[in-house]
């Protein structure tokens, strides 16, 4: 949902633009096969992977009225600075820090620096670490180290974002990126995490208005890959 000032600029520029913004995108977040919480975390996590900042701050607020906590949004940026670059991380900070001091959020709302992890579920980090190293421990033995100490064993284990959350974040970025190759271990990851299909396929539909007709459906093939071959 534009605010007034922004309809207005949009119907200076392109009236055909507002038609569709009070029409199909306001229908969109009403729709019933993803809840508005969900709605937020996907457009968030779309914005900040394409570093799209005019947008933000609004869908900032709009989160937080959708009941996605502050400490929630604090772990979004923070994943997202390993699944779509610092950078962009950086962007989103600024973009929220105002938004946040509006609202009287202080870091006593935030996640913490360094809480206690959830458990690591040992026997399936283990099969990934190997499956990657053997691919790739010889030729780029730093990332496989990053992605084993960092990631899989820290930052998906960071317990004010629920790991279903966290995957909807993940595969969120992916879809707006346009990684189609790294979409079927993190589509897979999500829906044992606790995504339903048809969650994972509202996604899809609230991702073509945030991140393009051209990324989701390059992401289509794979998505209908993953669910034709999870267990029914």
């Amino acid at each position: 949902m534009l605010n007034a000032s922004t309809l207005d600029d949009v119907r200076n520029v392109a009236p055909g633009l507002e038609k569709y913004a009070q029409g199909p995108v306001a229908d969109l977040w009403k729709r019933p096969g993803l809840a508005p919480r969900d709605r937020s975390i996907v457009t968030l996590a779309a914005l900040i992977a394409r570093n799209q900042t005019i947008d933000m701050p609004q869908q900032f607020e709009r989160a937080l009225d959708n009941s996605v906590k502050p400490r929630e949004i604090s772990e979004i940026v923070t994943h997202l600075a390993f699944y779509s670059g610092w950078p962009n991380a950086l962007a989103a900070v600024a973009a929220a820090k105002d938004v946040f001091a509006r609202r009287g959020i202080g870091v006593d709302q935030l996640a913490t620096a360094s809480p206690v992890l959830l458990l690591l579920n040992e026997a399936a980090e283990a099969d990934r670490a190997a499956r990657v190293g053997q691919q790739f421990g010889a030729a780029v033995p730093g990332i496989v180290q990053y992605t084993s100490d960092v990631l899989f064993r820290d930052l998906w284990l960071r317990p004010d974002l629920a790991p279903r959350d966290r995957s909807l974040v993940t595969v969120s970025a992916l879809v707006a990126s346009g990684h189609v190759a790294q979409i079927p271990y993190h589509l897979n990851r999500a829906m044992d995490n606790g995504l339903t299909q048809p969650e994972a396929a509202e996604a899809l539909t609230h991702l073509a208005f945030y991140a393009g007709w051209p990324n989701v459906f390059s992401a289509l093939p794979v998505a209908k890959d993953v669910f034709d071959k999870r267990p029914k």
